[in-house]
């Protein structure tokens, strides 16, 4: 999804998975990834899909350094035909094609200024959208993990 633009975000405008900060009624962590899910790209996920796991936890990234917040990425497979549905949180929303970003037809570099420094960053490209940052990571470990 594209984030929206919101004052305060780290991450604001950029390509992300859904996701957020628990709220005191999540009784876990899988409870927060669902609910998330639901509010950002009207995914049911605990009706339309099956949960296969989490990836290793990821520390998150804002303006390429790291923050004290880390992210437990869980993986679902769908089980029905779903198309996301835009909560506020986004902008935009699409299905990105792992196997072919695993067979490298999306190479991409994201350059970032920080600082006065340029840094180079591997990412994909995707139609009108560029994945990169954490959102990157977190899908390179999943497809370093997935057969």
């Amino acid at each position: 999804m594209r984030r929206a633009e919101r004052t305060g975000d780290r991450w604001s405008g950029q390509i992300g998975l859904p996701g957020g900060h628990a709220e005191p009624g999540d009784p876990d962590l899988l409870s927060t990834a669902l609910r998330e899910a639901r509010e950002e790209v009207g995914l049911e996920l605990d009706c339309d899909a099956r949960v296969l796991g989490h990836l290793p936890l990821v520390q998150a990234k804002a303006r390429g350094r790291l923050v004290s917040l880390w992210i437990t990425p869980y993986v679902f497979a769908l089980e029905t035909d779903t198309e996301p549905v835009l909560g506020s949180e986004a902008t935009a929303a699409f299905w990105f094609p792992l196997a072919r970003a695993r067979a490298g037809e999306f190479p991409w570099t994201y350059r970032y200024l920080r600082e006065g420094e340029e840094l180079v960053l591997p990412a994909w490209r995707f139609e009108e959208h560029v994945v990169w940052g954490l959102t990157y990571e977190i899908l390179s470990g999943f497809l370093r993990l997935a057969p």
